[in-house]
């Protein structure tokens, strides 16, 4: 089975480079993102993204003991053409010109110019999430098994 995950929001400097982060810590460790037979390739992606990932998410990923200073905000572009799971982080954003199997939107608080407190409440519901998402998908046979599960909630 391949599988492909991307998160998407506006500026592609936060929430979205925090669970591409996420999702990638939790596969490193397998044979290149593989795990029972499967490829499950991550994005991350902006509507209009930014110029740079947020200073802030960035030192809340390094408490988790993540690095993502090397990531940098793309556009939808630069990712696939077509999506397995498309999840958007709680922005508004509608990608009708990527197509995805499945759609979700997780309605999180954007912490831009918040306090750094903003941004570790955030990093982690997006790590409990991302979590749960990995693990369905983990947990499926197939891509189609994967989106009715997702889809039952």
């Amino acid at each position: 089975m391949e599988i492909s995950v991307a998160f998407v929001c506006t500026g592609n400097s936060c929430r979205s480079q925090m669970a591409e982060g996420f999702a990638k810590n939790l596969l490193k460790g397998q044979k290149g993102l593989y795990n029972q037979n499967s490829l499950i390739q991550i994005y991350s992606a902006g509507t209009h993204p930014a110029h740079e990932v947020n200073p802030s998410a960035v030192t809340a990923m390094k408490e988790k003991g993540i690095d993502i200073s090397s990531h940098y905000p793309k556009t939808l572009s630069e990712i696939p053409g077509s999506i397995d799971i498309l999840v958007s982080m709680g922005c508004g954003v509608n990608c009708p010109y990527v197509p995805a199997k499945y759609r979700g939107d997780w309605q999180i608080e954007d912490p831009v110019g918040m306090p750094a407190d903003s941004f570790r409440k955030v990093r982690d519901i997006i790590e409990n999430k991302v979590n749960n998402l990995i693990k369905t998908i983990l947990d499926s046979k197939s891509v189609e098994e994967a989106v009715a599960r997702l889809k039952s909630g």
